[in-house]
């Protein structure tokens, strides 16, 4: 018996690192995922990950960039699995780099595949959440809102910074419902991290120092696990956090 055992969770951005660890540490509790993504071999090996475990799982084809699609994507995951209990906002497709030379149409794509995208997929399975006696949703924010230097990470942070906000606001209105909100700013080796430190071995070294625990977490171990935590009905008081999966690095204050 998992703890998760009859919960529906949808995970954006499932396909590969921090959002499939997500995806299989809920499946590991019993949930049913919907496994959400740009690419189908990447969603179908999630999927064939989460039936391993013994879930159920189905993936979605979906551009978290094309907002207007999402309340049909939700609709479809509530009618192949009867309902949504569990809503991961995980997914983000922004830019990097000094403002200057920040591109007008990168800063906004931040705010599409972030802010916009989870405004869109938190209203679209409120309706859902609210029929099955309340549900949890979990935003995926970043330690960058709060790093002591910000440089070259500006439109990163805002965009995440607006999504901290909004999930705020969500705990707040949407407490009586039943339904919890909460943020989550991991550090975790995902692919992209993996490749960059591979490529940056002493810069990803001194990166490494700044963390108290001593190591970058692990998408389903340090990140995923968390997620677990922060769903299940024992925590069924928490809501409107933001929680620092980052081993210590970042002070939320």
């Amino acid at each position: 018996m998992g703890s998760l055992d009859g919960k529906v969770a949808i995970v954006t951005g499932a396909g590969q690192g921090v959002g499939q660890g997500i995806a299989l540490a809920l499946a590991s509790e019993g949930a049913a995922i919907a496994v959400l993504g740009r690419t189908a071999a990447k969603l179908e090996t999630t999927c064939g990950l989460v039936r391993e475990r013994g879930a159920d799982a189905e993936p979605f084809a979906c551009d978290v960039a094309d907002t207007e699609a999402i309340p049909s994507v939700v609709d479809e995951v509530a009618a192949r699995f009867g309902g949504v209990d569990v809503l991961v906002n995980n997914a983000y497709s922004g830019a990097y780099g000094p403002l200057l030379t920040m591109s007008d149409a990168k800063f906004q794509k931040g705010f599409m595949t972030g802010p916009f995208a989870a405004f869109a997929f938190m209203k679209a399975c409120h309706p859902h959440m609210k029929a099955r006696g309340g549900g949890s949703i979990v935003n995926l924010v970043t330690s960058a809102m709060v790093r002591w230097d910000p440089a070259t990470y500006g439109a990163y942070a805002a965009a995440k910074q607006a999504l901290r906000s909004l999930t705020r606001t969500a705990a707040a209105e949407w407490g009586p419902d039943g339904i919890r909100a909460n943020s989550i700013a991991p550090h975790a080796l995902s692919p992209g991290l993996k490749q960059w430190a591979e490529a940056n071995p002493e810069a990803a070294e001194e990166f490494r120092k700044t963390i108290p625990l001593g190591y970058i977490g692990d998408c389903e171990a340090d990140i995923g696990n968390a997620v677990v935590a922060l769903v299940q009905p024992a925590m069924r008081y928490l809501t409107g956090a933001t929680v620092p999966l980052d081993g210590g690095q970042a002070y939320f204050g």
